[in-house]
This record gives C-alpha cells, structure tokens and sequence, in this order.
C-alpha cells in the first residue's frame, strides 16, 4: 500500500507572506501604544517516517507556522505567541503582550538593541537545501538502513526502527528600531536503532547522520552497519574495579563536555551567579594547547547564523585562546546586566571547534594504557554552581592500549575544574554532525565507581 502524500510547496514561497505578516505585528504593537516591540515569525513542512522490522510504522507531514511578540511598554516587556496568524489573533497576541507589560516590574536591563549595534552586513550563508523526497521513497531508504543494521550479526533480534527525517524553515526576525531579515533553513536526517541478544544480555544502540544538504548524508547501509556493529559490541559487559583511572569519552560523548562549558560562559548562568567561571574572564582554565573557537558565518554547517537572536550581527571569536577563557557568550540582556559589550550570541553558540592534540582514536587508546572508554552517558549529575560532575556511563575497558570487553552500570565523577585542566589530549577525530566539533577528550583520572 503506498504511504499518503506531502504537502510539496517550497517554503520558500512563504516568504512574502511571512514578511508581510511581521510588518502587520509591527504595525499592530505601535498602534496599541507599544513604545518597542520585536517579532519573529517561522513557516515549518517536514516529513519524518520510521521504518520497523521492514513495516512502515509511523509517518509524519508537517506544515506549521506561527509568531512571538515581545512589547515594551518603557522599560516594562511582555510576550505573547501563537500559531494563529488571523488580523483578530494578532490583535489579541499584541494586547495579551501589553497586559503582561504593564503587570510586570520596570527592568533597567530591559529593551532593544540601538540601531547602531544592528547586524547591517547579513550573508546568505547557504543554509537551505531542500530534499525532494516522497514518502514511499523514504520508506525505502529508513528499509535498506535497517536491513543493513540487521545484516551485520544474528544476534541482532529486534529493532526499533530506522527514521528519515526532512525538515525545512523559513525565519523572520524585526524589531522597531529598524531591523528586519529572515532566512530559510534545512535539516536532514537518517537513523537506526538496534537491539541485539546473546542468552540473557540484551543491549541497545544506534547511529545516525544529520546535515543541511541530503546529498552529504552517509548512506543508509553505513549508517545501519555502524548502528548493527556499535550494538553488537556491547554484549557481554564485564565488570571493572572502581577506583581512579583515565578516561576517553568519544567525540559523540566529548561535545557534551564542550557543552557543559558553553553552559557555564553563558550569559543567563553569569548573571544568576549560578556558574563556576563567574569572575573568572582571563584565567588559564585549559593546557596552553587547547583552542575553542565559535565560527557563526561558515556556510552550510549546522549552526550558522548572520545575526542573534537580538539582531546583532554574530561574528569570528574565541572562547578559549591558549588554554585562557577569552570570552563569555553573552546575549544582549546579560551584557548590559553584567556592565560589558555582547557577543552576538544571544541564540547560544554558532559552530564551535575545539583544536587540541590532534592524535587518532588508536594513538589515544595507547597513551591511556589502562582506563575506560566512554561511548553513552546517564543522568543529569553535572552542578554548574559547583563543577562538580557525576554521570552514568558506559563504554569498553582498555587494557594495554587495547579494548579489552564491554562495560555498563558504571559511574565516572570529577570537578570539571579540575577536568578541564588537566586534559590529556584531544584527538583530531572530531564529529562532524552537530555544533560542536570535537575530538575524543582523553583525561588523566576519573573516579569511576563500578555498580554494587
């Protein structure tokens, strides 16, 4: 039976009428007595369709749209949103923002970014591949992916499915001291997740590939063959003894390190007091070798943006130069609250690469000798106040520079203070699907308390 069909039409076409319907909001919030207001609009269409045990099992068409208004009444901000973009809805989203503005406390903090610190300069940084494929397509794709996975052992007993996903957005952000732009956006991707059984064991596990352009997804048969193999090579975990020992996270696992310091440089946490690095600008954090730096402009790559969420253009900077925190991320509301100049990152981080020692997966296995290799983490222990770190994990025991079997049910602690000072290496084998690109973070000791 052949799957139902799309809604087709470029989203791109929306672009008028997203345009048109800003000025509208804008036109609205000025005539309600708004003294500032900003708008920002999107049109979504998307296909997500999963495959399981060869049945199509789910399939999912996706057209949705909607607006946020933000008002100021002086220095009083109310916001509204909604998916309803009738002239009554924006009425009513105006008066809704209004009322909430005139309730709330005056914040000197409060307000839009002057004309003067607008982003002016707004490239078309090659974002919007769209991907024409149809449902029954899909289906065939998410099929020769799970097929493949299942192919790679017989112990591989179940599945949860391989899912294609396409997904496309158009967005417009203006505000009423002058600026106004959009732009449109794609987002792709190809997973499968597999289940694998030897008499009692039974373990869990996937891989997947993101990217703007379909074209460079890897192909259905890698993507199910690595999500088979990765799976397969978790039977027969074996337990290790807890005590201190270095450990490897995989680049997959690596970019959550990186995040937890994005978290902790962010502008909301500095201002709350609520981080470790408050007051902490200028201060060697990293080995003299490490560099992190924020590319925003870059085309096609997954995090790219022209401008902030405030409008401010976004631009080239390191947050770590030689080891050294050398910027905070700093939005437009936390720069003023904290007395210093933004940093165009008030939508978070734009493509962050981390350039460290550069050595292999394998050369890092050798010169951590014996030691653990993380590949999945669990729970939410990590305390930004403190820095203190305690997650769930497992991975593989290396033994003599070599994996030597499974292991689960573990827990790895630390400070990331201390974690991140005393990096051992970071490898050049970094992943390239997400916003942040990094290798595999090999550090010197870990506690790592094995389960009961």
């Amino acid at each position: 039976m052949n799957t139902p069909a799309a809604d087709d039409t470029p989203i791109l076409d929306d672009k008028p009428r997203l345009e048109s319907l800003v000025q509208q909001i804008l036109d609205e919030a000025r005539a309600q007595g708004a003294s500032a207001a900003e708008v920002g609009v999107s049109a979504e269409r998307g296909l997500s369709l999963s495959v399981r045990m060869g049945e199509v099992e789910t399939v999912e068409f996706t057209r949705s749209g909607g607006f946020g208004i933000t008002v100021y009444a002086g220095q009083r901000k109310g916001h509204a949103s909604t998916s309803d973009t009738r002239p009554q809805a924006i009425r009513e989203a105006v008066a809704a923002a209004l009322e909430i503005a005139r309730h709330t406390s005056e914040d000197p903090f409060a307000g839009l970014a002057a004309p003067e610190q607008l982003a002016r300069d707004i490239p078309d940084l090659d974002l919007y591949h769209p991907w024409h494929i149809d449902a029954d397509a899909a289906a065939n794709l998410a099929r020769e992916c799970e097929e493949a996975g299942r192919a790679v052992d017989n112990r591989i007993v179940n599945s949860e499915g391989a899912t294609v996903n396409t997904h496309e957005v158009y967005r417009v952000y203006a505000n009423s001291n002058g600026f106004f732009a959009g732009y449109p956006g794609t987002r792709h991707g190809l997973s499968c997740v597999l289940i694998a059984r030897d008499g009692d064991d039974m373990q869990r596990d996937y891989w997947y590939d993101s990217n703007r352009d379909a074209s460079a997804l890897a192909g259905p048969g890698v993507i199910g063959r690595k999500a088979g193999a990765r799976t397969v090579a978790r039977l027969g975990a074996q337990p290790i003894a807890t005590g201190q020992m270095p450990v490897l996270f995989a680049p997959e696992i690596a970019t959550s390190l990186i995040g937890h310091l994005l978290s902790a440089i962010s502008g909301g946490a500095l201002y709350r007091r609520s981080s470790f690095l408050l007051d902490k600008l200028g201060e060697q954090l990293f080995p003299s070798w490490l560099q992190i730096e924020e590319k925003p402009r870059l085309p096609r790559h997954s995090g790219s943006a022209a401008f902030d969420g405030d409008g401010l253009p976004t631009c080239d900077k390191h947050f770590i130069r030689d080891g050294v925190l050398a910027s905070y991320m700093l939005g437009l509301y936390a720069s003023r609250k904290l007395g210093m100049a933004p940093t165009g990152n008030g939508s978070g981080a734009h493509n962050v690469f981390v350039t460290g020692t550069g050595e292999t997966f394998d050369a890092l296995l050798a010169k951590m000798g014996d030691g653990i290799v993380v590949t999945e983490l669990l729970g939410h222990g990590v305390n930004l106040v403190t820095g203190d770190y305690s997650r769930g994990a497992a991975g593989f025991a290396v033994r003599n520079g070599r994996i030597a079997h499974p292991v689960s049910g573990i827990t790895i602690a630390g400070n990331l203070r201390d974690m991140f000072r005393d990096l051992a290496a970071v490898g050049g084998d970094a992943d390239p699907r997400g916003n942040v690109h990094v290798g595999s973070i090999l550090l010197p000791s870990m506690m790592v308390a094995a389960e009961g």
